[in-house]
């Protein structure tokens, strides 16, 4: 970023605060650790931190000024501050005015499952066609929307962000706060369901999205069984149009046929009845039906269906969503699917189903488990059996005491190894590495699975990737 985000004045402004000194910023942080110099750093507090206390490192390490609420002991006098009532508010109020200043276009993305990917392939899709803001990794929450808006540039054309929940409630607010011209619901399946009594309670939860839209277009999965839920919700707050993508002939974003390869998919889709063929470099059929739903918000926003063709081709997975792995070692090649970063039922039977597709020797799932699915939980696990049986998995290794009963309901053949956390499954894992495999890791974040690939990385070399190569 160059230029002035934020001057001293325009903080003090859009916050009710008062500035010390006259400074501008051109980004804004939260985290003093990876904080660019020229940042405005914003002294969140929480139930065990308090960023009052690296202030003054901050401006020493080149912040540009800080907001406060309070003086921190060590800061000087004359430091350039603006000092608010209370910082989680002044930055819900700086995201605010970004949001009331710009002109850009603005989407929202939510779902149970691929909101950072659609994010990403939304970013991807209209880069090309002007400047656009959009919400780092997965900063989706009540601090990470504002704070995405705050980092929003004065000349933006686009603005895309993720909106996160894990209890009802939590999206309205949010939504409010971006106030999308666009809006995306990926999909509604059983994630965080241990704070649900139903999936119609989280479709209820996920519509809270429309709560900050005048008029506009509601994207919705026309092949998830909430659509017509969605889509009631969608008129009862009074969304101008709704859209749908999807395999279902009646999709006005439809996919029509892909071919797969061990990179990606070549896709054929039609949206709005207008025919479009598009490459896209994420394994599996997930990302393409998602990969629909950004063409349907590239209709509703009147950009270029071939320029976002042609800024899809360029992504590539995410660390952890998906990114592949090639690794050389004196025996061979063998393939590592990095789905460390999350699983939920839906994305695990995804990933399971990608890996499936992939052109391998064997293809070997190692899991790990899905949280916050409570009373459902074991179940919700064993039915994986059969998703990895239909999907031709050579062999199956878990860890965590809720894959037990799935590792024992496997075909003797099936059964890998289990055991109780990741760190100890990885040696049974690295020990059966084979030329040819293609070994898809996935689970929970709080299950640790970054270590296996961490583990199956290191055993070999990099191969630099090639479509089709």
């Amino acid at each position: 970023m160059t230029g002035s985000l934020w001057n001293a004045n325009e903080i003090a402004n859009s916050t009710a605060g008062i500035a010390s000194g006259s400074w501008s910023a051109n980004s804004v942080s939260i985290d003093s650790r990876s904080m660019s110099p020229g940042a405005l750093f914003i002294a969140l507090k929480g139930p065990n931190f308090d960023g009052h206390e690296y202030v003054a490192t901050a401006i020493e390490a080149g912040a540009a000024g800080a907001m406060i609420d309070h003086r921190p002991d060590g800061l000087a006098a004359d430091a350039p501050v603006v000092q608010v009532d209370d910082t989680m508010a002044g930055l819900a109020a700086l995201g605010g005015a970004s949001r009331n200043r710009t002109s850009a276009r603005i989407v929202a993305v939510t779902g149970s499952v691929g909101k950072t990917g659609t994010k990403e392939a939304l970013r991807a899709a209209l880069c090309v066609q002007g400047p656009t803001a959009a919400s780092e990794s997965s900063f989706n929450n009540h601090w990470g929307v504002p704070l995405s808006l705050a980092r929003m540039d004065r000349d933006a054309a686009y603005g895309v962000f993720e909106i996160g929940m894990n209890h009802p409630g939590e999206i309205a607010p949010l939504s409010r706060m971006v106030r999308p011209e666009v809006s995306i619901i990926t999909t509604v399946a059983p994630a965080h369901i241990e704070f649900f009594d139903s999936i119609e309670q989280i479709a209820d939860a996920k519509a809270e999205i429309f709560d900050g839209m005048t008029g506009g277009t509601a994207i919705l999965n026309r092949d998830n069984a909430m659509f017509d839920r969605l889509s009631a919700a969608a008129q009862k707050a009074e969304v101008e149009r709704v859209l749908s993508f999807g395999a279902a002939e009646e999709s006005d974003a439809r996919l029509i046929s892909f071919a797969a390869d061990r990179l990606g998919s070549n896709v054929e889709a039609r949206i709005s009845g207008k025919p479009i063929g598009y490459r896209l470099n994420l394994p599996g059929r997930h990302h393409i039906i998602n990969s629909l739903a950004v063409f349907a918000a590239i209709d509703a926003l009147g950009a270029d269906l071939k320029e976002a063709a042609r800024g899809l081709s360029e992504l590539k997975p995410l660390a952890g969503r998906g990114k592949r792995h090639d690794i050389k070692t004196g025996n061979g090649i063998f393939a590592v699917i990095d789905e460390s970063y999350n699983a939920n039922p839906a994305s695990m039977a995804a990933s399971i189903e990608a890996l499936g597709q992939l052109p391998a020797n064997r293809r070997i799932a190692v899991l790990g488990e899905m949280r916050e699915l409570g009373a459902s939980s074991e179940q919700h696990h064993l039915n994986l059996a059969e998703i990895l049986h239909d999907c031709g998995i050579d062999l199956v290794f878990a860890c965590g005491p809720m894959t037990v009963a799935l590792i024992a309901h496997l075909p003797d053949a099936m059964q890998g190894a289990h055991a109780a956390d990741s760190g100890a499954l990885l040696p049974a894992v690295a020990d059966i590495v084979q030329p040819g495999d293609a070994i898809m890791v996935k689970g929970s974040l709080a299950s640790g699975m970054r270590k296996i690939v961490d583990g199956l990385i290191a055993l070999g070399e990099p191969v630099r990737q090639t479509v089709n190569g």
